[in-house]
């Protein structure tokens, strides 16, 4: 956030809003980080244990000012415990975390000051309004309550929910009780926004409304770390990916390249007896294709054009083609059993 405005582009019909970038006086003392720097966010060697047990084994990473990054990983991968040595919540038992150039924990006040949380869990106060919610919010960054006032307004017609202002939290859907926490988040206008499923259990409209609106703060310069179960999600909103599986980071990058790379262009899921797929094997080692089995289904991943293969499939099973994803990727590379954390 450079300079002293900050423009909203209008976002649909009524909904839109142009307003002076709030400081707040933690922001006002914090320590800038280092001029011209594009980092935000820099991991090196984080590692954590609890007791005997690893749960984040030296990972590294990177995060550049204004990207989205997913954040993905299986349950008990160690995402959540990540998070929370970024945010100074567990202590660290190696390893280095700067954000905005700060050392984290030391610098734990002025880095907080700047970072906005949408957490999975809904925290709303249920005995507040959703304009008190924010309000109330606004105060503990000690935000002056004549600029609160301002911003709160904005954030209720940028969020749609303006005419909700006086109900309590109870009377909300779901989707409204997400665009509040979204809201929330963004009361100190931060520079890195972490988002914990924030669409998690969300019919499409409302998804796709807060899709939206998180497409407006990126485009406005909002660096975001997304951590979703949702991977069509993740490819929408991200530039890169990281997943992490067993505390390692087990590959990073630009998510449709890592598709292209390590699974290909696109996939063949078939269904059929045995003897079916056997001779489908046999027919898609032709083409440049990884093949997997799974049960009385076959996945093959294509790296070339094999629609040549159609006729083959015509006279088996039922089957569909489509194109590779994020979700094979991340399913290649750590999985498809269930886990307990």
């Amino acid at each position: 956030m450079q300079g002293g405005r900050r423009e909203w582009w209008r976002a649909g019909p009524g909904i839109g809003y142009t307003g002076a970038m709030i400081q707040t006086s933690s922001q006002q003392e914090s320590i800038p980080d280092a001029p011209g720097s594009q980092t935000v966010v820099s991991v090196t060697g984080l590692t954590k244990r609890f007791g005997d047990r690893l749960v984040v084994d030296n990972i590294s990473f990177a995060i550049q000012r204004g990207q989205c990054v997913g954040f993905l990983g299986p349950n008990g991968a160690g995402k959540t415990t990540c998070i929370n040595m970024l945010l100074g919540l567990v202590e660290k038992s190696a390893g280095e975390i700067r954000i905005f150039d700060l050392e984290a924990p030391r610098f734990h006040r002025e880095i907080k000051a700047r970072i906005g949380v949408v957490p999975q869990a809904d925290s709303l106060d249920p005995d507040l309004s959703v304009a008190e919610n924010l309000r109330t919010y606004a105060g503990y960054f000690r935000i002056p309550r004549r600029l609160a006032r301002g911003r709160v307004e904005e954030l209720l017609l940028f969020f749609a929910l303006h005419n909700r202002r006086d109900e309590i939290i109870e009377h909300l859907s779901g989707g409204q009780r997400r665009r509040l926490l979204l809201a929330r988040a963004l009361i100190n206008e931060p520079e890195l926004l972490i988002l914990d499923e924030p669409t998690i259990g969300l019919d499409p409209q409302a998804r796709h409304l807060i899709w939206e609106r998180l497409a407006i703060l990126q485009a406005q310069g909002t660096t975001m770390l997304l951590t979703s179960h949702y991977l069509d999600e993740v490819a929408r909103l991200s530039q890169q990916v990281l997943i992490l599986d067993h505390g390692h980071v087990v590959v990073q990058g630009e998510p449709r390249q890592l598709i292209t790379d390590l699974v290909g262009l696109e996939v063949f899921e078939v269904d059929g007896t045995p003897a079916e797929l056997d001779a489908l094997e046999a027919s898609f080692k032709q083409c440049n294709a990884t093949l997997e089995r799974v049960g009385d289904k076959l996945y093959v991943y294509a790296r070339e054009d094999c629609s040549r293969l159609e006729k083959v499939l015509g006279t088996s099973g039922s089957w569909v083609r489509r194109p590779a994803n994020l979700e094979d990727l991340f399913i290649q590379l750590t999985g498809r059993s269930l886990r307990e954390t």
